[in-house]
């Protein structure tokens, strides 16, 4: 049924890709990618990909920039390859920070780097919980946005009995509509951190709207990045009477001193995906560390693509994507 559909990936989201192609029920398209001596990205296709539907897996995370030129070279490469179309599978989107100018003589490099893509002449792109919503509207191609709440949704189901009186508490405004509605469908109550960056790694945590006194908090964001503010977040919910605090994130970015922050943190439980790889740098954390995976959730979206499916219907009982 989908042979004509090809799977490849990058370097860093090889076992995604696997669990994806599990889901499709096809093997992980064959390549190399390798790097000369001065750096630059080489990559080779040992699959016939002539007329084929192909999807390259690749997150844009840590080293950003290497992993960008990578996607972009695959691109290429299929193309030359006479690839029937690319679609580009961006578990985690890098640059997505940067969506404006919130200051004078400041770059929007997610509108740079949608740019870039559209100029590989990849075909569609499918992205996990980008940080803005707008970002779909940087790229003049496709874009498919999933959110990770519906594998949220069902693991805190499964344990929602031992929460006890449940919080979601959205530890910025931004995320206040993905929160409410997994407020909603764990009936749990809803209260809303106010923050302030103060720089690019520094956050001022404000003052807590509603009340989580003798409660279990869960902290719904987008992104961990250096975790400096779910870390204040759990500070504050804890001395306003919370009895326990866990944090769950979709992109575990953990940049900096991210692992250090959390591990001395009274956050109990971390509940991430694997949209960025943490095997190799959790030790910090493993005892906390909850991975789940969206590989079935891409996989189902790229047999929707494939067939010209909705795409939406895959969130028709959960939270929808960041607004």
């Amino acid at each position: 049924m989908f042979a004509e559909i090809k799977v490849f990936a990058g370097r860093n989201s090889k076992d995604l890709a696997h669990r994806i192609c599990a889901e499709v029920n096809i093997e992980l398209g064959c390549a190399r990618t390798s790097l000369f001596p001065d750096g630059e990205v080489f990559v080779k296709l040992d699959d016939d990909v002539r007329g084929r539907d192909c999807y390259v897996v690749i997150s844009t995370c840590d080293p950003v920039n290497d992993n960008l030129m990578e996607l972009l070279v695959f691109c290429d490469c299929l193309r030359r390859a006479s690839a029937a179309s690319v679609t580009m599978v961006m578990p985690y989107y890098g640059y997505g920070r940067q969506d404006r100018k919130d200051a004078g003589r400041v770059p929007i490099t997610a509108k740079l780097v949608a740019n870039l893509i559209t100029a590989s002449n990849a075909d569609r792109v499918l992205a996990m919980d980008l940080h803005a919503a707008q970002i779909q509207g940087f790229f003049d191609i496709p874009v498919d946005h999933l959110s990770a709440t519906p594998v949220f949704f069902d693991y805190f189901q499964s344990i929602r009995h031992e929460l006890g009186d449940l919080c979601l508490v959205s530890p910025d405004v931004g995320n206040v509509k993905v929160a409410e509605s997994m407020a909603n469908l764990l009936h749990a109550d809803l209260a809303i951190i106010n923050k302030r960056r103060l720089t690019g790694d520094s956050i001022k945590v404000g003052h807590l709207i509603g009340d989580v006194k003798d409660k279990t908090v869960l902290m719904f964001d987008d992104m961990i990045a250096t975790g400096g503010t779910v870390v204040e977040a759990a500070r504050l919910v804890m001395n306003e009477g919370a009895n326990d605090v866990i944090c769950a994130a979709t992109h575990a970015v953990l940049a900096g001193p991210a692992m250090e922050k959390l591990a001395e943190s009274p956050i109990s439980k971390i509940v991430v995906t694997d949209t960025i790889p943490t095997n190799d740098r959790n030790d910090l954390i493993k005892d906390k560390l909850v991975v789940l995976s969206v590989g079935e959730m891409l996989g189902q979206a790229i047999k929707r693509i494939h067939n010209n499916q909705s795409i939406s219907e895959l969130f028709v009982r959960t939270a929808g994507a960041k607004r």
